[in-house]
């Protein structure tokens, strides 16, 4: 995940105190998600130019225990032309180079995106990986840091870790703080993102501490959920998530990024997605290098969108390429 410009989050000292008075409103928090999902969204040539934003912020995904090589193959062909061409050129964005904004798959299957984007002559589209004990993070650390480091020197660029859930829900702070270090070390130059896994968090006011520890202790990105919780990204977790980020921002004046993930399906989520990532931090937050969206069936969607936009109808699933 570049940079683009800015300094990479190196972390801090935990500051128990700072963590510790933390609290959240949850009816306000409620309030403001529930009216930011009921506002009228942008349309026409301003909903496609969004739309292709959204392509742009995708970590194109497949995590399935039936991943194969000609998956993956698959997966990062379609992450180098996420749109088909025709649509690219009557919008006018072909000299765009409009990509995904990564690949991610399972450490095992590294060295297959690897080899699949040379292939398809996109080098420049980063490799994330998840690792770290993904997606219930119970495995010992030892294994966790060695997972890391495997997936790192096959070639993943970004690193999606999953927390230690037990240790935010019994407060052990230092814990996490020493944990997540541990991990931000192990990915040396690769960006680290920390996944919250949200649902099993128990409470908002848990989840604003949780985001604060893992900034503190380096995480470049923070993401909602794994994807395989019950309940996974939802706008009052999003809203929590991206104040600590704001917080966190202007008491140290580093950016953080923000990853959404989990049940993320269809075009006009993403639109509100994009939406609450202006309102909150500002236009930065609204490209690739501090927000992605993890899915694997929305680009889909968006591009039916983008092909209903361009002809004034919707395409037959067998229209659409595979992604």
């Amino acid at each position: 995940m570049a940079t683009h410009g800015f300094e990479r989050n190196p972390g801090m000292d935990l500051d128990l105190a700072w963590v510790e008075a933390a609290r959240v409103n949850m009816s306000a928090a409620n309030r403001r998600a529930a009216t930011h999902k009921a506002r009228r969204s942008v349309k026409k040539d301003y909903q496609a130019a969004w739309l292709l934003r959204a392509v742009q912020c995708i970590d194109l995904t497949t995590l399935d225990g039936d991943d194969t090589p000609g998956n993956v193959k698959r997966l990062c062909f379609k992450a180098q032309t996420p749109v088909r061409q025709d649509l690219v050129e009557q919008l006018g964005v072909q000299h765009k180079n409009i990509t995904c904004g990564a690949v991610c798959v399972y450490p095992s299957r590294v060295a297959d995106a690897v080899r699949s984007l040379k292939e398809a002559g996109a080098t420049d589209i980063p490799i994330a990986s998840v690792a770290a004990g993904f997606p219930a993070g119970q495995t010992p650390m030892t294994q966790r840091l060695a997972e890391i480091r495997e997936a790192v020197s096959l070639g993943a660029s970004e690193i999606d870790i999953v927390i230690t859930r037990t240790h935010v829900l019994n407060g052990n702070w230092q814990t996490l703080y020493d944990e997540v270090k541990a991990m931000r070390e192990a990915c040396g130059e690769a960006h680290l993102k920390t996944i919250l896994a949200t649902g099993h968090l128990g409470t908002l006011t848990n989840v604003f501490k949780a985001s604060l520890v893992c900034m503190m202790a380096g995480a470049d990105v923070i993401k909602t959920s794994t994807g395989k919780e019950g309940v996974n990204a939802t706008f009052p977790v999003a809203l929590i998530m991206l104040r600590a980020i704001r917080e966190y921002y202007e008491r140290t004046g580093y950016r953080i990024g923000f990853k959404p993930a989990g049940g993320i399906r269809a075009a006009k989520d993403a639109l509100s997605w994009l939406a609450l990532m202006k309102e909150e931090l500002g236009d930065a937050w609204t490209r690739p290098n501090l927000f992605r969206i993890g899915a694997s069936s929305l680009l889909g969607d968006i591009e039916r969108q983008l092909f209903h936009h361009c002809t004034g109808r919707y395409a037959a699933a067998y229209q659409m390429p595979m992604s």
